[in-house]
C-alpha cells in the first residue's frame, strides 16, 4: 500500500511513481478497502452526483431554513449575476454553488460532508465551477475529489476537521485547502503546486473561529462557504502561477493544530462568544428557544 502521513509524503510518492496525487489516492483506497478500482471510483462518483443535485436543489430555492435565518441567498445571487458582477464567471459560479449546497444543508437536505456539513458547499462549489470552465470530463472531477479527500486525511491526522476542536479554520479552512488542491490537479498542475495551494489556502484562514448563532449551522456558516470557495480559487491560481508559500503545507497544518488548541472553547462551536453573543445573535437565540442558553 502507498503509505503516507503528510502532504510531502504524497508529493514524494507522486513524483517517484510519476503519477498524479489522485492516482496515488485511488490506489490507496483500493488497497485499504480491499475492493476494485471500479467500485472505489463509483463510490466517489456517487458523492459527486449528490453534490450536483444539492447545487441544483439549492440554486433556485427561496425556501427558508426552519429557523428562518437563512435561505434564498443563492437564488438572489443567481439573479444578480445574470446582469451584474465585478467578479468573473468562474468565481461567481463558485459562490453561487457554495451558497446553494450550504442552504440545502441548512434545510436538512442531502449533502456530502466535505469535510463537514458546516463546510459542505466549498468543495462542490469550486470543483463544479472550475469543471464547467475547463470543460473537463466527469472522471477528472472525480479524480479531483480523491485529491481533496487525501488532503482531508492528512489534515485530520495532524490537526482537525471539527469546529469543536479547532474552530472554523478546521472546517472551512480545511475545505478551502481541499478544494484548492483539487483545482490545481484538474488544471494539470504539478504535485508540488498542489502542495503550495494547500498551504496558501489554509494559512489564509488560520484562526477563523466557530461561533454559530443559536448553535445552528446557518449563521455565519452559509456565507463563510462562499468566501471559502473564493479563497480556494485564489490559492489555486497563485499556485498555478508558480507562487509558493514560504511556510510548507505540513507546517501550516501543524500551525492550524496549535492555533486550534490555543483557541478558547467559547470560540469552538459552543456559541458562547463571537457572533453568537452579539446583541442581534442573542435576540435571535432568545426568539428561537424562548430564552438564552
Amino acid at each position: 500500500m502507498n503509505r503516507f502521513s503528510t502532504v510531502i509524503d504524497l508529493i514524494a510518492l507522486a513524483n517517484k511513481q510519476q503519477q498524479s496525487l489522485s492516482e496515488i489516492l485511488i490506489d490507496y483506497e483500493v488497497e485499504k478497502s480491499r475492493t476494485t478500482r471500479d467500485k472505489v471510483c463509483q463510490a466517489m462518483d456517487q458523492c459527486l452526483t449528490v453534490m450536483i443535485k444539492a447545487v441544483e436543489n439549492g440554486k433556485n430555492s427561496r425556501e427558508k431554513s426552519v429557523s428562518g435565518m437563512v435561505g434564498g441567498d443563492a437564488a438572489q445571487f443567481g439573479e444578480y449575476m445574470k446582469v451584474n458582477g465585478l467578479l468573473g464567471t468562474v468565481t461567481q459560479k463558485a459562490i453561487l454553488y457554495a451558497l446553494s449546497v450550504s442552504e440545502v444543508n441548512a434545510r436538512m437536505g442531502r449533502i456530502v460532508a466535505s469535510p463537514t456539513a458546516g463546510s459542505c458547499g466549498i468543495l462542490p462549489g469550486v470543483l463544479l465551477a472550475v469543471g464547467e470552465a475547463l470543460a473537463v470530463p466527469r472522471e477528472k472531477i472525480v479524480a479531483g475529489l480523491f485529491t481533496a479527500a487525501g488532503v482531508g486525511l492528512v489534515i485530520n491526522e495532524h490537526a482537525s476537521l471539527a469546529g469543536a476542536s479547532g474552530g472554523c479554520q478546521a472546517e472551512c479552512g480545511s475545505a478551502s485547502a481541499m478544494a484548492a488542491a483539487a483545482v490545481v490537479e484538474m488544471a494539470d498542475g504539478t504535485p508540488d503546486q498542489v502542495g503550495q495551494a494547500i498551504a496558501l489556502a489554509l494559512k489564509n484562514l488560520l484562526g477563523l473561529v466557530c461561533d454559530p448563532v443559536a448553535g445552528l449551522v446557518e449563521v455565519p456558516c452559509v456565507k463563510r462557504n462562499a468566501f471559502g470557495a473564493v479563497q480556494a480559487l485564489v490559492a489555486a491560481e497563485l499556485a498555478l502561477a508558480g507562487i509558493k508559500s514560504v511556510i510548507p503545507p505540513d507546517e501550516v497544518i501543524t500551525a492550524a493544530y496549535e492555533i486550534g488548541s490555543l483557541m478558547p472553547q467559547s470560540l469552538r462551536e459552543t456559541s458562547e462568544a463571537g457572533l453568537a453573543k452579539t446583541p442581534t445573535g442573542q435576540v435571535i437565540e432568545a426568539k428561537l428557544y424562548g430564552q438564552t442558553k
